[in-house]
């Protein structure tokens, strides 16, 4: 797995300290990427980015797991991008087998939301790929999931534009060659996430 960040973490700075729900910011608005070694504060119009590379299935498992120790801190939005088959779902279940689920996790193509209510935070899956109108997230009570506490990890939510709010972490995962390219793109609050996540450890930095 290779690594390379668009942000680092000042020294001494705390990783885990949960961010404002009050301050998100749109990762389409925050379209300016934080230069290596800036500190992201809250309200500045800019974003931390990451992008790795990784190899095989298990890896992207791994990384799913090594989000999941993050994410804990961390209950909001994250959407998951990426063409059929790039690997979205795997990524959710490393995700959900870093927080101790060890149950059946498939994408919820039908039903559109799977929730996961014994782990810590809760999960709440979406797959809209078949969502035919974004008003139908309302019938859903996508309302009442936003007002949880909760990891609500959102797949092909372009089908829900203009009806779910900005991502507080976005994930863009990309065909290269053998591997998949995998960008992630966090709200300043989020920032300090990345930065944990590319100091590779053991593990991790190791590709299938």
């Amino acid at each position: 797995m290779s690594w390379h960040a668009g942000q680092t973490q000042a020294p001494g700075e705390g990783l885990m300290q949960a961010p404002d729900q009050s301050s998100r910011r749109s990762l389409v608005e925050s379209s300016t990427v934080a230069p290596a070694g800036a500190s992201a504060e809250p309200g500045v119009d800019s974003a931390a980015e990451v992008e790795l590379e990784v190899a095989g299935e298990a890896a992207q498992l791994r990384l799913g797991a090594r989000l999941a120790a993050l994410l804990r801190a961390y209950p909001g939005i994250v959407y998951l991008r990426g063409d059929l088959g790039a690997g979205k779902t795997t990524l959710v279940r490393g995700l959900l087998r870093g927080l101790g689920y060890q149950g059946a996790v498939r994408s919820p193509t039908y039903t559109l939301i799977e929730p996961y209510e014994a782990v810590d935070p809760p999960v709440v899956h979406l797959d809209l790929y078949r969502l035919a109108d974004p008003e139908e997230l309302d019938y859903l009570g996508l309302r009442d999931l936003l007002e949880r506490s909760a990891l609500i990890l959102i797949e092909w939510p372009e089908r829900g534009a203009g009806a779910l709010p900005p991502a507080d972490l976005e994930l863009l995962i990309e065909h290269a060659a053998d591997q998949r390219r995998i960008r992630l793109k966090a709200c300043p609050n989020w920032a300090p996430l990345l930065s944990a996540l590319s100091v590779p450890l053991a593990g991790l930095e190791n590709s299938d």
